[in-house]
């Protein structure tokens, strides 16, 4: 049972910001609906966004892909988690019982779904820092193993790399630093 606070936290940790002033707000609004859903982009949003903005094409079709893959992308990303802890599903682990498990597999593909939004906004200023905040007082409250989520971040960029060319790959991965990057500050405690 969650306790009220964490149930506060938990809506506060929004970590997309779609405060993007010089975006129209009918672009914005798509995104910002599709976080309030904790979906990633339609084919329609996609569609929508490109007949506003042409230039981000390249950028949404790049979070589509991302989208499409996501499964498999996360798969990966737990297997590896999995492999360099054991035990940590098992009583006594960061993430046991299963629950605690399954909302950190559940964690991974919502981190892939907010780069999606910066890819396919071509903004990698997508994070909150408020958000992030939230997000963090809420990991230290149910105390998660923030090495393991670090590590899952980490493999969820390598795994979603993998499915570009190689030219693709460097203009991605400030994408996934970005959040990867503010991940690593709540593991120091800065």
């Amino acid at each position: 049972m969650l306790s009220e606070k964490v149930k506060e936290l938990i809506k506060k940790s929004r970590i997309v910001s779609c405060d993007w002033q010089n975006y129209p707000r009918s672009v914005v609004d798509i995104f910002q609906q599709a976080d309030n859903a904790g979906r990633y982009l339609t084919d329609e949003d996609i569609e929508q966004i490109e007949a506003v903005i042409p230039r981000l094409s390249q950028g949404l079709a790049q979070g589509k892909l991302l989208r499409d893959k996501a499964v498999e992308i996360v798969y990966h990303a737990r297997t590896v988690v999995l492999d360099a802890r054991p035990g940590i599903t098992e009583p006594g682990g960061g993430l046991y019982p299963p629950m605690r498990a399954e909302a950190c597999w559940r964690d991974f593909w919502h981190f892939l779904r907010c780069i999606s939004y910066g890819i396919s906004g071509q903004r990698v200023d997508y994070t909150s820092d408020r958000g992030l905040s939230y997000m963090e007082q809420l990991y230290r409250e149910l105390q998660v193993p923030l090495d393991a989520m670090v590590l899952g971040l980490e493999q969820l960029k390598v795994f979603s790399l993998k499915q570009f060319e190689p030219e693709q790959q460097d203009n991605l991965e400030p994408y996934f630093d970005r959040l990867i990057e503010s991940m690593r500050q709540f593991s120091s405690g800065n």
